[in-house]
């Protein structure tokens, strides 16, 4: 079926939309996209991709990232005269040498974090618990401030209800007349949690923020 057929079909009412496609009546929908606004939009997202990836004053080259990681070795400090005792608790140091991070990365968790204390959102605390905090660069410019809670993950016990499939929920949905919508923005920050889990959420700062 062309465009101007597809567009030149009768109209029909959402409710009747809804109710035919719950009741199986419907088996394909079709989706009419501007192919050159799809087109202009594409080579938008590239041209941004292209710049956030472009090499800067800030970007590492790789002999300096090569460098760089050399130095997590512990060979790095073996001049130091605390080699020797670091060395005999290596069971409790890591294998390498946490890298320090860029001051721009730094500045932007720290600046986070200040904002998350401001809104009372965070607070210090002294937990035996710590997930590291780092940087991923956004596609668009600027930083997403990301937890590393990969252990709590795997130690936490899922959810036993299952988030239905997103076809079940548009099926129960057909014949309702009232939506409602719930933006959780930074969620993480707006669902109240056990007391006595709060610990184990705490996290590290470049600074000790």
């Amino acid at each position: 079926m062309s465009a101007s057929e597809l567009t030149s079909l009768p109209a029909m009412s959402w409710m009747r939309f809804a109710k035919d496609l719950y009741d199986g009546r419907i088996e394909q929908i079709c989706i009419l996209s501007d192919v050159e606004r799809m087109k202009s939009e594409a080579e938008e997202l590239r041209q941004l991709h292209a710049a956030s990836t472009t090499e800067s004053e800030d970007t590492l080259s790789a002999k300096t990232k090569k460098d760089r990681f050399d130095g997590q070795s512990w060979d790095s400090p073996s001049a130091s005269p605390f080699y020797d005792v670091l060395r005999e608790h290596k069971d409790v140091l890591p294998d390498e040498i946490t890298a320090e991070l860029p001051r721009d990365q730094v500045k932007a968790i720290d600046g986070f974090f200040e904002s998350r204390r401001q809104a009372g959102q965070v607070r210090e605390s002294k937990s035996p618990h710590s997930a590291p905090t780092f940087c991923v660069k956004k596609p668009q410019g600027g930083w997403c401030i990301v937890h590393a809670y990969n252990k709590l993950n795997d130690a936490t016990i899922l959810a036993q209800t299952p988030i239905p499939q997103k076809g079940v929920i548009i099926d129960s949905m057909a014949k309702s007349t009232i939506y409602s919508a719930l933006d959780l923005r930074d969620g993480f920050y707006q669902i109240l949690m056990r007391e006595s889990d709060v610990a184990l959420t705490a996290v590290g700062t470049p600074s000790d923020a």
